[in-house]
């Protein structure tokens, strides 16, 4: 298999690479590379390089920067994605399109199954759905949420720095999610891919929390392992103490059951996969 991944210097991206099958020949391309709104240069390298898979991890991802460059935002994570869906089909290739938790509304109090219907509250939010239509239906679409790793910027780095420095911590605790660590979310992606699947599926870390429990998670499991010298005062605070040009869903978990079937397996609890970030980060 030959694949081509965009957004390759990104935290997803770098987790793909690292991901591969070891009978895959990867390509990566970062923003450098390939700018994924110059349309052009899409149909010149799929052109070159034939893949027989496209896995997009390139996005505009500056949620609350979206809403004052809605036109960007529409022009990377849709138009993008309708270029870069044309030029697969120009060579065979299937696409992989990565998109968000941030298609839904949040108003729903259970998880969000594959077909629930998408209402997004955000420019960023729209400018991924309309990456997911315009990808088309022959894709396939992985909706994810609350990525991090131990590379790239992330709300679980960002913790640790501020824990270091800061004695004491507000964190909003009425957005509720599951966190994902990036090189599962990328292991499931080459799985599915080198199974063909279409349509959409959803994959995080099993479990759930808010971003409040995730923040004490960071600091439990690094004071376990010696990465803090001590405890900082983590205050559970609304949304709308901190406000932000974005709308966020207060509800955003995903129902992953189907993509367990397809997997054959249930991905760890977000805790677990903590862990084994912080593991990383410490070894260096």
């Amino acid at each position: 298999m030959k694949a081509l991944v965009t957004g390759s210097a990104g935290q997803v991206g770098r987790a793909l690479i690292a991901a591969a099958p070891s009978d895959a020949t990867v390509v990566g391309f970062d923003r450098l590379g390939l700018d994924i709104s110059d349309h052009a240069a899409i149909f010149r390298v799929v052109e070159a390089i034939r893949p027989d898979v496209i896995v997009n991890a390139a996005a505009y991802t500056a949620v609350d920067q979206a809403e004052s460059e809605a036109a960007l935002a529409m022009r990377v994570n849709g138009g993008a994605v309708g270029d870069l869906a044309a030029a697969a089909r120009s060579v065979g290739a299937r696409l992989v399109q990565i998109s968000t938790d941030f298609v839904f509304d949040g108003m729903r109090s259970a998880p969000y199954p594959p077909d629930a219907e998408p209402a997004p509250l955000s420019v960023y939010g729209r400018s991924k759905l309309a990456g997911e239509r315009a990808a088309g239906h022959a894709a396939l679409i992985v909706r994810t949420a609350w990525v991090y790793s131990a590379t790239g910027h992330n709300f679980a780095k960002t913790m640790l720095r501020l824990l270091r420095t800061r004695d004491d911590l507000q964190v909003v605790s009425d957005q509720v999610g599951t966190p994902c660590f990036a090189p599962g979310l990328a292991r499931a992606i080459w799985q599915l891919a080198a199974a063909k699947a279409q349509g959409v599926t959803h994959f995080t870390d099993s479990g759930v929390a808010s971003w409040y429990d995730f923040a004490v998670a960071i600091q439990e499991e690094a004071l376990a392992a010696g990465m803090l010298q001590r405890a900082a005062g983590i205050v559970p605070v609304r949304t709308t103490d901190f406000p932000t040009r974005a709308a966020r869903p207060a509800y955003s978990v995903l129902d992953k059951e189907n993509t367990w079937a397809a997997l054959g397996y249930k991905a760890p609890h977000w805790r677990v996969q903590l862990r084994h970030m912080l593991k990383e980060l410490a070894d260096g």
